[in-house]
């Protein structure tokens, strides 16, 4: 009963969604009353199912076709070492085990519960929640499109394997001859790094004079949630001593597993400096091609410390002798420059920037005391440095579509460094961590206690990508910003701060001259939509929002479908949508309010009992219907 009476107010938003564009009073150029969403995961957020039959011996659980694998903890807790058979991927070529292979789940409910069950399933839900809104504002079934992949790959395998970029393309296409406007991507993490790649992939599949028209034609509004544009230092973390992500298992069972993934790789750290050029032969699709990409870095990268970062992201104690180094003087010079610490039997510690991360530069030189490190390089070499369309670990510049909403949570305690020594034990467990360097809101700080040496941000990133990364973005901006920080709940307005014109230098980060309430989170609007003629161009920042967990954010949510009801209505008068104010618009908004007896919210919420309502919360409803508070927001 309570689900039924909640959708009533929002039958006049489906009515007006799924008319023509008569219905909304007039023709958008694209008839985007029809919009369809196309949704891109992240890393670890699909399914992946057995494609293959699996005798698990001491355990009463086998794998068998359609099973799931990731992610079933039951299976992972009885029988580990079949899961790891059907998880691990040949580190050289990418080829599953010769005992159990698994491959992606297809369509929604690969993507909104990873593993379904009365516990494990909200505390593995992704994408449900995304999904659950887009139901409840009367979006059909077939208007909202998940485009899963495996993402153990790297993004030639993703291509080479299972052609998910030629299925991306076709997706596109039928997205339109279905619903007869363009798409709306959501990406989430690595899923922007995948979009990024069948941006680059589409370059050369399609004409040249064809690409932008394409997409016009088929691309609506691009929103980069969570994107690693420079990557993540917990990616060094994985790869060096296992990350178990929360599950069940060792670190260093985590860490076969994880560097078994090519696709660990394309999260690695990067300088903001240093871009790789491309030369290949011309293309014609169904040709083969070969690339060669080196690296070019500005003079920035060696005027400064960090390649962009706040601090070095790696700082390593190996034994100290030098043998091998020989054929990597920058190493070698350190590893001189260090002699006295030799002469006496010391370990010698060295430092290593994004740049020396991403070039191969560190794996080479930990190469005679870590077992991985060859395979790392040759992965590196292969799927990243010698990628056939483009080198994925460089700067990624505003992608030519016509409305990017980039959007990441900030101030969370973010790692950015690692100190690592030798433990003394066998691989994969011969690395041990001694002390993180955090960011945080600005400062950066030690586990140990440690003072840091960087250069911290004017905020901090989201417990999993540093803000330096997720910030990159703020490059797509152009020279005049109009900047709008409002708090994240209801609101009349009476919070907000605006500055309008500020100046942006490309390559700098914009802060506003904004106070900040220490009781109140905010998001702070970055918009431009004058830089680039007809096109749009805008940064979010939520303040304390989790990478993970912030597409399941109620606040992002209602701020996209603001944003697209505004994009899709005649009467809208400004390029963004307003943020004078902030109500409710669904009965799940209003609440009841203890201390003064009566529904919060009074101008919008009233007190309105349903049979079947347990509480008096559930029984504070809008006074009005979605569509006319909607009408507030043009």
């Amino acid at each position: 009963m309570r689900a039924r009476t909640a959708a009533l107010p929002l039958l006049p938003v489906l009515l007006l969604l799924l008319q023509g564009p008569a219905a909304i009073g007039g023709d958008f150029g694209g008839d985007y009353s029809k919009l369809s969403g196309i949704i891109i995961p992240g890393y670890a957020s699909t399914q992946l199912r057995a494609w293959s039959v699996l005798d698990c011996p001491y355990s009463p659980l086998d794998f068998n076709p359609l099973d799931l694998v990731w992610l079933d903890t039951t299976k992972l807790l009885s029988a580990v070492n079949c899961w790891i058979k059907c998880m691990w991927l040949d580190p050289h070529n990418q080829t599953d085990h010769p005992e159990c292979k698994s491959r992606p789940d297809g369509g929604l409910s690969a993507i909104t519960e990873l593993d379904p069950g009365y516990i494990t399933g909200p505390l593995s839900s992704v994408w449900k929640e995304w999904i659950k809104w887009c139901i409840e504002f009367g979006i059909e079934a077939n208007a909202i499109i998940a485009v899963p992949y495996d993402w153990r790959l790297s993004p030639s395998m993703l291509e080479e394997r299972d052609l998910y970029f030629h299925k991306l393309k076709l997706t596109f296409e039928t997205a339109l001859k279905l619903h007869g406007g363009p798409s709306i991507v959501f990406a989430h993490s690595l899923g922007n790094q995948v979009f990024r790649y069948f941006l680059e992939w589409l370059k050369l599949e399609i004409a040249p004079k064809h690409y932008i028209q394409w997409l016009d034609q088929h691309i609506h509004a691009y929103f980069a949630v969570g994107s690693p544009l420079l990557g993540s230092a917990q990616t060094v973390k994985a790869t060096l001593s296992g990350d178990t992500y929360g599950l069940p298992i060792s670190e260093g069972t985590a860490r076969l597993l994880v560097n078994s993934f090519a696709s660990t790789l394309w999260m690695l750290p990067f300088s903001k400096y240093c871009r790789a050029d491309n030369a290949y032969s011309k293309h014609f699709s169904g040709r083969s091609r070969h690339g060669y990409h080196k690296y070019h870095c500005e003079d920035q990268e060696f005027r400064s410390n960090f390649s962009g970062f706040p601090t070095n992201i790696i700082n390593i104690e190996i034994p100290s002798t030098h043998a091998g180094f020989d054929a990597y003087p920058s190493v070698a010079e350190v590893a001189e420059a260090n002699l006295s610490n030799a002469e006496c039997g010391l370990p010698t510690q060295l430092s290593f920037s994004a740049r020396e991360i991403a070039d191969g530069t560190f794996f080479k030189a930990i190469e005679d005391y870590d077992p991985d490190s060859e395979r790392v390089l040759y992965q590196l070499q292969k799927s990243y440095h010698d990628d056939p369309i483009f080198n994925p670990l460089t700067p990624w510049d505003r992608p030519p579509i016509k409305n990017i909403f980039c959007i990441y949570g900030i101030d969370m305690k973010t790692e950015v460094g690692y100190y690592f020594a030798p433990s003394g034990k066998p691989y994969p467990d011969n690395w041990i961590i001694t002390d993180v360097i955090f960011e945080l809101e600005g400062s950066l700080f030690s586990r140990s206690g440690d003072l840091v040496d960087g250069n911290p941000g004017a905020a901090s990133g989201d417990e999993t990508v540093p803000y330096h990364s997720l910030s990159s973005c703020k490059n797509w901006l152009g020279s005049q910003v109009n900047i709008t920080r409002a708090p994240q709940s209801e609101h009349d307005g009476s919070d907000i701060q605006v500055e309008f014109n500020v100046e942006h230098h490309q390559g700098e980060d914009i802060v506003p001259n904004m106070t900040r309430s220490p009781r109140v989170k905010y998001i702070t609007y970055y918009e431009d939509s004058e830089s680039i003629t007809g096109k749009r161009t805008a940064v979010w920042e939520i303040d304390k929002a989790n990478h993970r967990n912030i597409v399941r954010s109620p606040v992002l949510m209602r701020e996209v479908w603001l944003q697209m009801w505004h994009d899709i209505h005649s009467d809208a008068q400004s390029n963004f949508v307003t943020k004078a104010k902030r109500g409710p618009f669904r009965n799940e908004d209003c609440y009841w309010d203890y201390g003064k007896a009566r529904c919060a919210l009074a101008e919008y919420c009233e007190y309105r009992y349903l049979f079947g309502d347990v509480h008096l919360g559930q029984s504070c409803r809008l006074k009005n219907s979605s569509v006319d508070l909607l009408l507030h927001y043009l």
